[in-house]
């Protein structure tokens, strides 16, 4: 069996400016950079305000294991799939972080006969864009010290400096770090956090152009001054410059599937510290060139997807029409307690008890208001038997059950899917509609997504979180969305807890105000910002060969 890089290796891929072309983009609205990969322009995409919107479908998720869900592979199965059927479709995906592509996870551009490529390209350096993020985080960083160096007329209290660095890199020893030693100023904690933490990257990935850009990185809240008034990146007049690093980053990157389909790829936030979804910018501007548009959120349902909904579609006004809930007989048979090493034996058991967590992920879709259907990402082990006793659950649910192939067949495995999601949009059942409203306060948000989410009894905070969203209600942030940070592993604050537990309790352990992006974050459990690498990370095996390709990578 060929490889994933090996069958990417062996595709034929068109001219960039050619799959552009297939969604009528301009050759002088696309700018190459090389071959197979390009960005578009800006002045393109504010031609393209006053045309209709086509469909918007979210692939996500049950709750994610280490057995391996297929959520990208889904994504661009349908998405090819859709275009096989004769739809005229493009596809909205992340950025990869190259950290977890050293690390353990791997990359992130689909797998088999679903992939999106140049796959080796896409899960490097791309086309700089976290580069150029970092680099503006940096930037930022740099000018807090430098202006407290040179007098701090804003009075910034170094004690409460609350602006990091960033890299995009697993390095657990750069979690806390002093600088400043050897009189170069004043010695401070900080530390760094991965790129795709940074708020810089959320800001980027809520813009709607470069105006509203600056403006978000403005409000960015770098520190407080020794009254408790905030200083953000305008007072310190960083904004500028940073949306400068960022002017070419801010435009979407197109490439193909291996059957030569449009994918926007743009942005890359996590799916817990931040919101886990591709850019407004890419979203919107497939929408107004393809009549569907399939794009997916981090994680599984109660992270990625109901970010998506309360906090990009409620910014962005978008409409989704349907979801598609991806799910594998092996990973909802680890849910059910089967161990990984016994997943590829016939357990119905284990797999009705794992049901249990995908049909807390269809009644969560069902809270917006949006149709959904499953799809089992289909694994060479799977019986007939347990395929069927999956479809015979979720038939209570009154969810249909479409199993794919399209790891192993292309858009070709996938084609009943799309042609279910077609008939489930065409019926316009869809209402969508943010789980709370702008006007429920800060901790009340928090108890709702924690209450009908997760299904937990009770949210506990410690008094100084509590004084700290009051406060930043009283300061007119009480509208802002929040971004619940907690394991993807379960709908608890504990990973180890799979299936669909009740009854538990959810712990905010801080909350931070990501004000140039928009929401609230409450950090539960023992979230980290900056991962560290495995025993043996992945890098170990990545190189390159006498040919100059590229070896190792996943």
């Amino acid at each position: 069996m060929l490889s994933d890089i090996e069958i990417a290796r062996a595709a034929r891929l068109a001219p960039i400016a050619d799959i552009a072309a297939k969604l009528d983009i301009p050759p002088e609205a696309v700018s190459p950079y090389g071959a197979h990969k390009a960005k578009i322009g800006a002045p393109f995409l504010k031609s393209l305000e006053g045309r209709k919107d086509g469909k918007l479908i979210l692939v996500t998720a049950m709750s994610p294991t280490p057995a391996g869900e297929g959520k990208t592979t889904t994504t661009i199965g349908l998405g090819d799939a859709l275009s096989r059927i004769g739809k005229r479709a493009a596809i909205c995906l992340r950025e990869p972080s190259m950290g977890p592509c050293f690390g353990q996870k791997g990359g992130a551009t689909g797998g088999g006969h679903a992939q999106v490529v140049p796959m080796d390209e896409i899960n490097l350096h791309f086309t700089g864009d976290f580069h150029a993020i970092g680099a503006a985080h940096n930037l930022l960083a740099a000018m807090v010290d430098n202006h407290v160096y040179w007098g701090n007329a804003q009075d910034l209290d170094p004690r409460r400096n609350v602006w990091r660095r960033a890299m995009d890199m697993n390095d657990r020893s750069l979690r806390q770090i002093v600088t400043s030693l050897g009189g170069n100023g004043l010695p401070t904690e900080t530390g760094f956090d991965i790129t795709v933490a940074s708020e810089v990257m959320a800001v980027l990935c809520l813009a709607t152009d470069l105006a509203d850009l600056r403006a978000r990185l403005g409000a960015i809240i770098v520190g407080y001054r020794r009254d408790g008034t905030a200083v953000t990146c305008a007072d310190l007049k960083a904004d500028g410059a940073m949306t400068a690093l960022l002017k070419d980053a801010a435009q979407p990157n197109i490439v193909q599937t291996l059957e030569g389909n449009p994918v926007f790829i743009h942005g890359g936030p996590f799916a817990n510290i931040a919101h886990g979804c591709n850019s407004v910018i890419a979203t919107r501007a497939a929408l107004k060139l393809a009549d569907y548009v399939v794009t997916e959120a981090g994680f599984g349902a109660d992270l990625g997807a109901e970010k998506f909904f309360d906090i990009k579609c409620r910014k962005a006004g978008l409409t989704p029409k349907a979801a598609v809930i991806v799910a594998t007989i092996r990973s909802l048979k680890m849910n059910g307690g089967a161990a990984k090493s016994a997943l590829e034996r016939d357990d119905i058991a284990a797999l009705r008890r794992g049901c249990e967590n995908l049909g807390r992920h269809i009644e969560n879709i069902r809270l917006f208001g949006v149709p959904a259907i499953v799809a089992i990402n289909h694994f060479v082990h799977d019986t007939p038997a347990e395929i069927a006793a999956v479809s015979a659950y979720a038939e209570t649910l009154g969810v249909e059950v479409v199993l794919c192939r399209h790891w192993a067949d292309g858009g070709a495995g996938a084609e009943d899917l799309a042609r279910r999601v077609v008939e489930i949009v065409a019926r316009g059942e869809a209402q969508f509609a943010p789980l709370y409203g702008d006007d429920l306060p800060l901790i009340e948000k928090m108890e709702t997504v924690a209450r009908r989410i997760y299904r937990a009894d009770r949210v506990v905070a410690d008094r100084a979180v509590l004084n700290r969203l009051a406060r930043w209600q009283a300061e007119g942030f009480g509208h802002l969305p929040v971004c619940m940070a907690k394991t993807q592993y379960s709908f608890t604050t504990d990973p180890a807890l799979l299936g669909a537990p009740t009854g538990h309790e959810v712990r905010i352990r801080e909350v931070r105000l990501a004000a140039g992006a928009g929401f609230v974050v409450a950090i539960c459990g023992d979230i980290l910002t900056m991962p560290g690498l495995p025993r043996h990370p992945a890098a170990e095996n990545i190189g390159v060969d006498a040919g100059g390709e590229i070896t190792g990578l996943f």
